[in-house]
């Protein structure tokens, strides 16, 4: 493999898989927070929040880290402007005391914190107006979620940096299933060993966790409970689902995300963890299953973008089957039929926010990823040409779902957060 994509590649999976405390979007809002407050000096006496429709959508329904069960902007914005590290980025609400959860809340109560929508704005769009009497700032986020676009004080600028882009954009631009097959082949264990083995510790301690207690719906319990727990197919997306299930309702425990988002650095890597285990996988196996899962999720994702109206844990369960069906000796066709089958079935899953239902639309899309690898070891078969948004190429499949996702749904994205917020509107009056 050339050197150069080579060392790519292994960039894109450092700075991709980043250790999260609680669900990214929140995180992000009480990031800018406590930027907020480090600009001013001071905890805030009043904060307002101007969010992306996508940032409010996947912080309506979830549970803020550390917050006692708290959801929503405005706790997150109090939490992040009382208590946040600014220094540990995506950990930023690690530590909450309880005199700090008591001034957050009484700010929310007493209605110092507010919640706005930034109109026409990018997808992941994050602006903090904050003031300390006179004394004001404005701190903005673009394009990702630690990404600083400006920070002001009393109208003067202390940081700008242009229109933000993603800094692996030309990384990313070398992705293929064709590269990230023979990226697995030769891959250095070195290389990869301290960030993948930061995302199976943290991973699976989530999900232990979530599989050891009632969190949200339960769905991995439930799976275990209701099923054959001995057959590693229930026990894989159970995993995935019990993670999701406990981050998705306020367990402060780290994940290691991907795409920007720990449901899918748990569904992409969970699975592919339970079925090395079966096999009793070696360590350098396990990198290189978990190091092909892991981009070949990226690689949809580099065609949708982190936020958009289409499920991305669609994109994580097809990375992760395909890592399974690469421990199992799968060849690059075999990854391409895995990849087709499953977008060609559960690639209509909507994305309706973070909120204790996405694990059990990991686990459903964890399931059809299954079933794909099924279809195509037993048959040989693969959705192709003529069906629908499928192509007989893989990566042309992939850019087709993109497209759907990116430009086809932005109407459908329009129209969930509207409903959201007049649901939230129903509740409050």
């Amino acid at each position: 493999m050339e050197t150069a994509i080579y060392q790519a590649y292994v960039r894109i999976l450092t700075r991709e898989l980043r250790p999260a405390t609680g669900c990214t979007e929140p995180i992000a809002i009480a990031y800018a927070a406590a930027m907020a407050r480090n600009t001013l000096g001071a905890v805030p006496d009043e904060i307002q929040a101007h969010c992306s429709g996508n940032i409010i959508k996947n912080v309506y329904g979830v549970t803020v880290p550390n917050s006692g069960g708290g959801r929503g902007v405005e706790i997150a914005a109090a939490l992040g402007a009382v208590a946040g590290n600014a220094d540990r980025e995506l950990e930023v609400l690690a530590r909450v005391s309880p005199e700090d959860l008591d001034r957050a809340r009484g700010m929310v109560r007493r209605g110092k914190c507010s919640c706005l929508l930034a109109e026409n704005a990018p997808p992941l769009y994050i602006r903090i107006e904050a003031r300390v009497g006179a004394d004001r700032c404005e701190v903005e986020l673009e394009g990702g979620h630690t990404q600083i676009r400006r920070i002001t004080r009393n109208g003067t600028v202390l940081q700008e940096h242009p229109a933000s882009q993603d800094p692996l954009q030309a990384d990313k631009a070398l992705l293929s299933l064709a590269g990230i097959y023979e990226f697995a082949n030769v891959l250095r264990a070195e290389d990869v060993c301290a960030v993948l083995d930061r995302q199976i510790a943290c991973n699976t301690q989530i999900a232990s966790e979530g599989l050891a207690h009632p969190y949200g719906a339960c769905v991995g319990r439930t799976l275990m409970q209701e099923y054959d727990a001995k057959d590693i197919r229930i026990r894989a997306t159970a995993m995935a689902a019990a993670g999701s299930d406990a981050r998705m309702s306020g367990c402060p425990m780290p994940v290691v995300i991907n795409s920007g988002s720990g449901n899918q650095g748990m569904a992409v890597s969970l699975p592919v963890i339970a079925y090395a285990d079966e096999l009793n996988a070696t360590r350098e196996q396990t990198y290189r299953a978990l190091a092909l899962a892991n981009l070949i999720a990226l690689l949809q994702k580099r065609y949708i973008g982190n936020l958009s109206a289409f499920c991305g844990a669609v994109c994580a369960a097809v990375g992760a089957v395909c890592g399974i069906a690469f421990l199992h000796g799968a060849d690059e066709a075999i990854l391409g039929k895995v990849i087709n089958n499953t977008l060609c079935n559960v690639g209509g899953i909507v994305c309706d926010g973070a909120k204790p239902s996405c694990a059990a639309k990991i686990a459903a899309a964890v399931n059809a990823g299954l079933l794909g690898w099924a279809i195509a070891q037993r048959s040989g078969y693969a959705f192709g040409a003529g069906q629908g948004i499928a192509s007989d190429d893989a990566e042309q499949t992939i850019a087709n779902v993109g497209r759907m996702g990116r430009d086809g749904m932005r109407q459908t994205d329009t129209e969930i957060l509207h409903i959201m917020l007049e649901q939230k509107r129903e509740n409050c009056s």
